[in-house]
């Protein structure tokens, strides 16, 4: 485990513990405002992400900011945003067990030092990755769950998802999202 987020990060910038060093371009450690309120855990950088270095750059990336601002959340004021993993695996496949076990400590470091109240996990991969069992996201989605250090996490739809589901009808993804996040606002407005 590392002592600081920075030293964590130089470390996965450099970091050849999985075969997805040789094809990234750029590790994507995370951003936004390290707090001990909120993070959100996505699955994998993707395109963008790869080329930029930044979680949630491209369509899903620009879908995600407006479900955050909608209840007033923005990576620039009070949210965390990060990856299970930190290098994209070709073709955007989901990411193997020995990769998501080379970056483990990455994201632990990350949770440990910032010590959220709330964890939102964003998507398949990354619930799978922090439960270490296969689940079904829209099984889950929208309940809390006790997480690290005593904090809450709740599963969320990923943003890839909503915008392959495009109705807003009552029940449909897009509404249960909307659900969950005023949700998540609740509690965060609680803190």
């Amino acid at each position: 485990m590392f002592e600081t987020l920075d030293e964590a990060r130089k470390a996965c910038k450099n970091c050849t513990k999985c075969k997805l060093h040789k094809t990234r371009t750029n590790t994507v450690f995370g951003e936004g405002v390290v707090n001990n309120k909120i993070i959100l855990i996505g699955e994998a950088p993707g395109f963008w992400e790869d080329k930029q270095g930044k979680p949630f750059v491209g369509k899903a990336g620009i879908l995600l900011d407006k479900i955050l601002a909608s209840v007033g959340f923005s990576r620039d004021k009070n949210i965390y945003i990060c990856n299970t993993i930190k290098c994209r695996p070709p073709e955007n496949r989901d990411p193997e067990e020995d990769e998501k076990e080379a970056c483990r400590e990455y994201l632990d470091t990350q949770i440990n030092i910032m010590r959220p109240k709330i964890i939102l996990i964003c998507g398949r991969v990354a619930l799978e990755s922090m439960f270490n069992k296969k689940m079904s996201i829209t099984r889950v989605r929208g309940q809390w769950f006790d997480g690290p250090n005593g904090s809450k996490m709740m599963p969320i739809f990923h943003p890839s998802y909503l915008l392959r589901n495009d109705s807003r009808e009552k029940g449909s993804p897009k509404w249960l999202m909307w659900q969950d996040i005023k949700e998540v606002k609740r509690l965060y407005d609680t803190l």
